[in-house]
């Protein structure tokens, strides 16, 4: 007899999957990924200009795990106007074999676990391994993510904070102190002091024009530039990116619609440039950092496989409690 489809609210599953958690089962969906162990179509966008927003269905199967599974997610700024969350998901997880859907979930917290993750998973790769300084460009909700997988992998001291909104500087510290204690946190005035001497520069923006320049970077340091998500989008000067060692988490969505969409899209970098895909690296296919005085560059637009890999997770620790907790379920032979 097939299970029925459990239902998995936010407040479940951040008791079911913690970051190093998260970090471990998304480095292993890069691994895979770099392996060609996965179907993963690119995005599909749905541009409301009235709205200022964007919807993106984002569908992956991975061989191994056996699951297969969509992420129906927005992208609104204007939502912290509205007190809504700017980022909203809902993912779907399916049998492969059968086609049954095994849970429906709230995919919003695994949206930022898994790209916090993701930087995390980069950074720990690409970044000089006695990296000790971060500098957070952009202080909204996934830059709290960003820092927490960072600091589980590194011995991190001080992290300086950028933001156009300096209230929103002062509130992240707020925030972050007490889950954070071990680290020095500061909010500065201009991109230019967050993010200059700095081992890793991290950016986490809507921006549309490059906020950071190459003359603030300095030999060594590593950047993850996860803000730019959609076309259009850019946060690096494109100078940083013609000296730089640029590794993607999936090529044909990066070129689309990652950091490097508009210096592609102006003819002001190649294809060529590109050195290689994250998953590449860890699976050894791709050298990444060469010399502790190489600048790197992680362009991160966000894989569906990294959503349904840990919403895999999420089910079937679940779907274990199920037998001394009840959970809320569908039955779809009915």
């Amino acid at each position: 007899m097939p299970d029925k489809t459990l239902i998995l609210k936010t407040s479940e599953i951040e008791r079911l999957v913690d970051m190093r958690e998260v970090l471990r089962i998304v480095e292993e969906a890069f691994r895979l990924h770099g392996r060609g162990k996965v179907r993963m179509p690119p995005k599909v966008y749905i541009h409301l200009e009235k709205y200022r927003g964007d919807f993106r269905a984002m569908p992956a199967y991975i061989e191994g795990l056996e699951v297969c599974g969509i992420k129906w997610v927005n992208v609104h700024p204007e939502n912290r106007k509205r007190n809504l969350p700017t980022v909203i998901a809902l993912i779907i997880l399916s049998d492969p074999r059968t086609g049954q859907p095994l849970a429906v979930m709230d995919g919003t917290y695994i949206t930022n676990m898994r790209t916090g993750a993701a930087g995390g998973v980069a950074a720990k790769y690409l970044a000089n391994k006695n990296s000790s300084s971060v500098g957070m460009v952009g202080c909204g909700t996934q830059a709290s993510f960003q820092l927490l997988a960072l600091n589980a992998v590194f011995a991190l001291k001080y992290v300086l904070l950028y933001d156009t909104d300096r209230k929103k500087a002062a509130g992240f510290i707020d925030k972050m102190a007490s889950r954070l204690n071990n680290i020095e946190m500061e909010a500065v005035r201009t991109a230019e002091e967050c993010v200059s001497g700095r081992d890793i520069v991290v950016t986490t923006t809507p921006s549309r024009k490059p906020i950071v320049r190459s003359e603030w970077i300095g030999p060594g340091t590593h950047i993850n530039a996860i803000g730019a998500d959609a076309q259009g989008k850019e946060e690096l000067d494109p100078a940083i990116l013609k000296r730089a060692r640029i590794f993607v988490d999936d090529m044909v969505q990066a070129c689309h619609s990652g950091e490097i969409n508009v210096p592609l899209s102006k003819r002001l970098m190649r294809k060529t440039d590109i050195d290689g895909t994250l998953g590449g690296i860890i699976c050894c296919k791709t050298k990444g950092r060469t010399s502790a005085r190489d600048v790197t560059v992680f362009d991160s637009t966000g894989l569906a496989i990294q959503d349904i890999a840990v919403a895999d997770r999420a089910y079937k620790i679940s779907k274990n409690l199920r037998r001394r907790n009840r959970r809320l379920e569908i039955d779809f032979r009915s």
